[in-house]
């Protein structure tokens, strides 16, 4: 039995996986992974700022996350910058970088793959 065509199809799972779209009810999205977040498609391109409060640390300030993403509405992209904690508005609603993980450390840098973001996304009332 020749497991040679099956041991390439395994080894592509991983690299299928980084193009596909994830609801964002499923959970985090990469940088890189596309997201469906309401009406949007949102990819994570790359972190801009990441000043949160180290765990270990007492801080006056929390801190935020600046994420930078490509949203493609109605056939069409754009590029915004998201803000954790301030709601951006698009398509007749707010795309909101509602979490990030994992949380940041004195003990260690995060490496850009390491990166979770939940996206959400609410209609305008």
């Amino acid at each position: 039995m020749n497991l040679r065509p099956t041991l390439i199809a395994l080894a592509a799972l991983p690299l299928l996986g980084a193009c596909a779209t994830v609801p964002a009810e499923a959970g985090s999205v990469r940088l890189g992974q596309t997201a469906s977040v309401g009406p949007l498609r949102v990819t994570p391109l790359r972190v801009l700022e990441d000043s949160r409060c180290p765990m270990e640390a007492r801080c006056v300030w929390a801190g935020q996350v600046r994420l930078q993403v490509r949203v493609v509405h109605a056939g069409h992209r754009a590029v915004h910058e998201v803000v954790s904690n301030k709601p951006l508005a698009l398509a007749g609603g707010n795309l909101e970088l509602a979490g990030v993980m994992p949380p940041t450390s004195v003990q260690r840098k995060i490496a850009p793959r390491d990166y979770r973001f939940t996206l959400r996304f609410e209609r305008a009332q």
